[in-house]
């Protein structure tokens, strides 16, 4: 007779309830806030030129251009990304050692759109009793419908969701106007068919499992905490010994937690915030919310459980007074801001003083020089010149040792090596013949000046000569 062995349990399906509140509506107005810019702003409009495209915030991959306002990055300024991605993350850390996870319990993306879903389940399904009773009950034409409608609007949810992505990476209104007339390629397509998916996966079913197991940061948000840190937290020294709560009763040697258990069931991940801060804690604050409300039907003073630091719950149980603020200038603080200004420093000398042109020089590999009948040795190059401006312009290329030193430029339209244009917001590759007598040379200098503001790039090459 054989058995099963069951070393995993499956984690029960959490149902929030519904709940009102200071922190419940600065979680609403924050969803509003984030779902507005996120699809507005592939709608604003920026003017850089006539040759380049006025959307404010565009990812243009077949041009290998990021465009955000007035900053253009092309391909060989990939650095600034990374320098975003890192402030982003140093902004995080420096966020979380002050104020905990408010990014997970008000901006994270996770957060918003499952927010959203639990809404729609809410507003079809009803509240936490009648969703149970719904999923608990058999089959029914009301349990078909409820659940089919509210799964239509979720994956409703997912289409806009990922037709808001894809505006990113193309120009919004064409691209609205190709999705209104199902005229679009396949690969947008595909783009949004993923996302659609896998906001509706993520959003309506993994939901508190991505925090919980998939995203990193809760795994080790506690190496930016101290006691400094403000947390969600429950008063043990005044809510324990818990008791239930009986009008009339007496509750002299009684803790002011009625163990009424609502800020267990407004919990989007389930815990219980009385066992001390854990890991699946997004500081989101319903509890707060939850317990407070309770506190005043109960007629006792709120803040049983509420947002608070490690030192002044230590402070309240050794008796001693607590002044409510944040110590914001200590040592792991500053550290992180530190960083971000260092970092916001460079990246905003860098943009400032950004060239509108760049030059890259390339000697040929094969051959890597060729002696011609006059005795002189000539070697090849390819040069690609970046415009970054928005209007054409030309360029004159110069070698410092023009005596002996000739230059043939190879490309379309014979340019000359006095003339090499280049469209706005273009770059253009020519292939350049130094030929020279001098056979001492182990280097050539080359000079790139824009005929219209004498503005001159400098280029250092070798020159091979077989010696």
């Amino acid at each position: 007779m054989s058995s099963t062995v069951k070393l995993f349990e499956k984690p029960p399906k959490i149902y929030p309830k519904k709940v009102f509140g200071n922190y419940r509506r600065l979680k609403w107005l924050s969803i509003f806030a984030l779902l507005l810019i996120y699809y507005i702003c592939p709608f604003l409009r920026y003017h850089r030129g006539e040759h380049a495209p006025d959307q404010a915030i565009l990812i243009d991959l077949p041009a290998r251009r990021a465009y955000f306002f007035m900053i253009e990055i092309w391909p060989s300024q990939v650095y600034y990304m990374a320098g975003l991605f890192i402030l982003a993350a140093i902004g995080l850390f420096y966020v979380s050692a002050i104020l905990g996870r408010v990014w997970c319990g008000y901006a994270c993306p996770q957060t918003v759109w499952t927010d959203l879903f639990i809404w729609v389940e809410r507003f079809i399904q009803g509240d936490r009793n009648a969703r149970i009773k719904l999923d608990n009950s058999p089959l029914s034409l009301e349990k078909i419908t409820k659940k089919g409608l509210t799964h239509v609007i979720w994956i409703l949810i997912g289409l806009v969701t990922g037709g808001g992505w894809v505006l990113y990476f193309n120009d919004a209104p064409t691209l609205m106007r190709d999705l209104v007339h199902g005229d679009i390629s396949f690969n947008v397509g595909l783009w949004i068919a993923a996302l659609t998916a896998s906001t509706y996966i993520l959003a309506g079913y993994a939901r508190e499992q991505v925090c919980s197991h998939m995203c990193p940061y809760s795994r080790f948000q506690s190496a930016m905490f101290d006691k400094d840190t403000l947390i969600i937290s429950y008063d043990v020294a005044r809510g324990e010994p818990r008791s239930h709560h009986k009008t009339g009763a007496d509750r002299e040697q009684k803790g002011d937690c009625i163990d009424c258990g609502n800020c267990v069931t407004v919990c989007p991940t389930g815990i219980d915030i009385r066992n001390g801060l854990q890991m699946e804690c997004i500081a989101c604050g319903l509890c707060v919310d939850a317990c407070n409300n309770v506190m005043d039907k109960v007629g006792l003073p709120r803040g049983l459980i509420r947002y608070d630091t490690e030192t002044n719950q230590e402070k309240r149980a050794a008796g001693i007074a607590v002044k409510e603020s944040l110590n914001i200038l200590r040592p792991r603080s500053l550290f992180y801001m530190v960083i971000v200004l260092v970092i916001s420093g460079i990246m905003g000398y860098g943009l400032l003083t950004k060239p509108a042109n760049e030059v890259m020089l390339m000697h040929d590999r094969n051959p890597l020089y060729v002696k011609l009948s006059d005795g002189s040795i000539r070697n090849g190059y390819t040069l690609k010149i970046m415009n970054m401006s928005n209007h054409d312009k030309h360029y004159s290329l110069l070698v410092d040792d023009e005596e002996q030193a000739t230059i043939k430029v190879e490309g379309a339209g014979n340019p000359d090596a006095k003339h090499l244009g280049v469209e706005a917001d273009k770059e253009a590759e020519y292939r350049i013949l130094i030929a020279s007598k001098n056979k001492k040379h182990d280097a050539i200098h080359f000079r790139l000046k824009d005929n219209e503001t004498g503005e001159t790039i400098t280029q250092t090459a070798p020159f091979m000569t077989g010696n």
